[in-house]
């Protein structure tokens, strides 16, 4: 069989500032991939790379090259583990551009069977739990205000970005204009771990759900204390990048979350939800803030899951693609009336 490739790059701006405790972000760097059989049929997918895992969309353009290469070589998309394990031979590292081109093949594979992803892997729809909606840092009435937007908007979950002298206030006056919500907090590694151990006591009071990556990952013994002593459940982001790493955090954290541009791909990312569940961990899947040419293929890895944070792309001001239909938080895979991820190119 014949397959041809091409990649290109985009810039999508954000609907608003997003900031997070290192930093703050307006736009977002996506590069779509896409792979077309000799029938004409086509797959897209996409990396949104990240910095603080040594990526960024110059990184993924230069090895684009050498991984669609092997995909030409191998010639069947539905080669899925050949080609995946064949492009980490090539390159190693850059998991958010093998993942955008690992993406690009389960969307022309499952198109070729005329199937959506989640019906080809054989998963359940009715076990997809909802995504939660992202509140960045910002001002606290400004941060109360996309509250009130995003529970007016329907959403039951949200995840509330910390890592201020003020994570109180926030937490506060988040539960204040969202009493029934379901509320998460991401500190993105702000705080020690006695800090840690102390907030987590006070967010117990405000009804917070779980605390995601408290403490560095870089200090191991001090996500174990944090674990040890948490009023709250703990989950690991930036301490379980790859597979290896979760049998390492097994024992200091509750739940792990996993990012398609963290691992490199869908069969990776599967192998990694199985070993925690082989562990007992929960499992919770993430995302970078990228087009609905990724996150369409993680909403269908979602009955897999206990957690789901996949609003990339609602947090973008415009995208190219259509992906998986999202109402009030629900990931509606029932509802996509097309074959492979979802993704389609917007008129």
């Amino acid at each position: 069989m014949l397959l041809t490739t091409e990649f290109e790059r985009v810039s999508y701006p954000l609907a608003d500032a997003f900031t997070i405790s290192r930093g703050t972000q307006t736009a977002a760097e996506n590069v779509i991939v896409r792979v077309t059989d000799d029938g004409g049929m086509t797959g897209v997918g996409a990396a949104a790379p990240s910095a603080h895992y040594g990526e960024t969309a110059d990184t993924v353009e230069a090895v684009l090259p050498e991984l669609l290469t092997v995909v030409e070589s191998v010639g069947d998309p539905h080669a899925l583990t050949e080609i995946e394990r064949k492009m980490r031979e090539r390159v190693g590292r850059n998991p958010a551009a093998r993942t955008a081109v690992s993406i690009a093949l389960h969307d022309l594979a499952s198109k070729r069977l005329g199937l959506p992803l989640y019906r080809q892997w054989g998963l359940d729809a009715d076990e997809t739990p909802p995504t939660s909606f992202t509140i960045g840092l910002d001002e606290t009435e400004t941060m109360r205000e996309k509250t009130e937007d995003a529970v007016e908007a329907g959403y039951p979950v949200l995840k509330i970005k910390l890592g201020t002298d003020r994570d109180e206030e926030i937490v506060e006056t988040v539960r204040d204009a969202a009493p029934d919500a379901t509320i998460r907090v991401d500190a993105n590694e702000a705080w020690t771990p006695r800090e840690a151990v102390r907030k987590s006591e006070m967010l117990a009071d405000y009804g917070v759900e779980f605390i995601e990556q408290p403490v560095p990952a870089s200090d191991p013994e001090g996500v174990q204390f944090v674990y040890e002593r948490s009023a709250l459940p703990v989950a690991a982001d930036e301490s379980c990048v790859t597979l290896a790493d979760v049998p390492r955090v097994a024992d200091r954290t509750d739940i792990v979350n996993l990012k398609l541009m963290k691992c490199g791909g869908l069969t990776e990312a599967k192998r990694m939800i199985h070993t925690a569940r082989a562990h007992g961990l929960e499992v919770m899947l993430g995302c970078m803030i990228e087009s609905n040419a990724a996150i369409a293929a993680a909403c269908h890895l979602a009955p897999l899951l206990d957690y789901a944070d996949l609003d990339g792309a609602l947090l973008l001001g415009e995208d190219d693609y259509d992906g998986v239909p999202i109402k009030e938080g629900e990931i509606r895979l029932h509802d996509l009336n097309r074959s492979g991820t979802g993704a389609r190119r917007t008129e």
